[in-house]
């Protein structure tokens, strides 16, 4: 192996890395949900906006990142991220105050929005655009671990330390990817726009018509996924199945255990059959259709529930390959701005949904507390998940309008 390729597969596993943390932070609300309750008095309405202004501050920063990518390259913004975050997380593990807190949680989406977009630059420039799609799915794969490890591993380690205590140690691992960002990924400056020219780029993608499909797919997609597995799953199975705040956990980590698998598994479908959307239909459909089994109330807690959080994250991670085809709808160039875009619907969505959800469910809750926990009836949780199944419909009407690329670049074609 040359060295400059072993050069690009560390700096490659460093943004791997650094987007493992990011999922980490995304998921984690719902294995402490109770935790964050107590602690600062709060409802399930402030709840869903604190875990949710991660996802404000991640979707404003999409297109900035999209833009700092292709001009700064990924190494600065990795850096400078990874001491944002690090320093969020310390500041959310220590906060007194709801506050704080909610301050923390801002920085850290600030911090670690520049992950996903910062490797798949470095996949865009380092590999064939053939192989763009599985690559992506193998680095979301491992990714994911991070997700996984905001399941039960983080019930379990919460239970025997703490919840601060474990994000004070995140914090001091996002300062310590910063500076292993700073030393091991290569600059790039073959694969930079001119900064005075940005503008001109970001505006001939978001007058591209054909980017605009994965944007909308993303966002009813992503925003039912993560308002479940991200937030509402764990109080949900807990409350409504009976479930031990452990083995609630435990469905969640099965269901990114799911999602990882299909980042890897639809990706690499797609780059053999050389098609990108009847991949992204079929299983953003089932995905759509896991929602009814959800609300038919059906479902008995065991090997049923399992199966279903594994199918459903599986079905999910068919909107991984919206980024691909963005890609390839857009000049080579611009491939952080396109992907950007298409990205900001991945957390516009869950933005929206997490405190629209617990507001909509708050609407209708009779009082009832326990252990400074709110308690929500089966008919409270019925109007939220009907709230997450019209987005995942939604998102699945999107897919219907993304353009076939045939998994190589067609930006001449499709802006005619």
């Amino acid at each position: 192996m040359t060295a400059t390729r072993q050069g690009v597969l560390l700096g490659l596993g460093v943004a791997v890395a650094a987007y493992l943390l990011s999922f980490f932070h995304r998921v984690a609300p719902a294995a402490i949900s109770g935790d964050l309750q107590s602690a600062f008095a709060i409802g399930g309405a402030q709840l869903g906006t604190l875990a949710a202004t991660y996802f404000y501050v991640y979707t404003l920063m999409q297109i900035p990142t999209g833009v700092l990518s292709d001009t700064l390259g990924p190494r600065r913004i990795l850096f400078w991220g990874g001491l944002v975050a690090g320093g969020g997380a310390l500041l959310f593990g220590l906060a007194p105050s709801f506050e704080l807190a909610f301050a923390g949680r801002t920085l850290v989406g600030l911090g670690v929005s520049v992950a996903f977009i910062a490797m798949l630059k470095l996949i865009a420039l380092g590999y064939d655009e053939r192989r763009f799609a599985s690559i992506t799915g193998l680095c979301m794969l491992i990714g994911n671990a991070g997700s996984i490890l905001a399941g039960a591993p983080l019930a379990w380690a919460t239970q025997a330390a703490g919840w601060r205590p474990v994000f004070v140690v995140v914090g001091i691992l996002s300062v310590l990817m910063a500076f292993a960002a700073r030393a091991w990924v290569l600059d790039t400056p073959a694969g930079k726009v001119d900064r005075t020219a940005w503008l001109t780029g970001l505006l001939t993608v978001m007058k591209n018509r054909a980017t605009w499909p994965g944007f909308f797919a993303n966002a009813g997609l992503a925003g039912a996924f993560f308002a479940f597995a991200g937030l509402w799953a764990v109080p949900y199975l807990t409350q409504i199945h009976g479930m031990s705040r452990t083995e609630a956990s435990s469905h969640v980590s099965i269901y990114f255990v799911g999602f990882a698998i299909g980042s890897m598994l639809w990706g690499n479908v797609s780059d053999r059959i050389g098609r990108r959307k009847p991949v992204m239909l079929a299983v953003s459909g089932v995905h759509a259709l896991g929602w009814g089994l959800w609300l038919s109330g059906a479902m008995q807690a065991g090997w049923m529930t399992y199966s279903l959080c594994t199918a459903m994250g599986l079905a999910t991670a068919g909107l991984t390959l919206s980024w691909a085809a963005a890609k390839e709808v857009n000049p080579p160039l611009l491939s952080g701005m396109a992907t950007s875009v298409v990205n900001v619907g991945v957390f516009f969505g869950p933005a929206i949904l997490q405190p629209a959800v617990g507001w909509l469910m708050e609407r209708t809750w009779d009082g009832r507390v326990d252990g400074g926990v709110r308690i929500y009836s089966a008919a409270d949780w019925q109007n939220g998940l009907l709230l997450m199944t019209a987005s995942a419909v939604a998102g699945w009407i999107a897919v219907l309008f993304v353009r076939e690329t045939g998994c190589r670049n067609i930006y001449s074609q499709a802006t005619k």
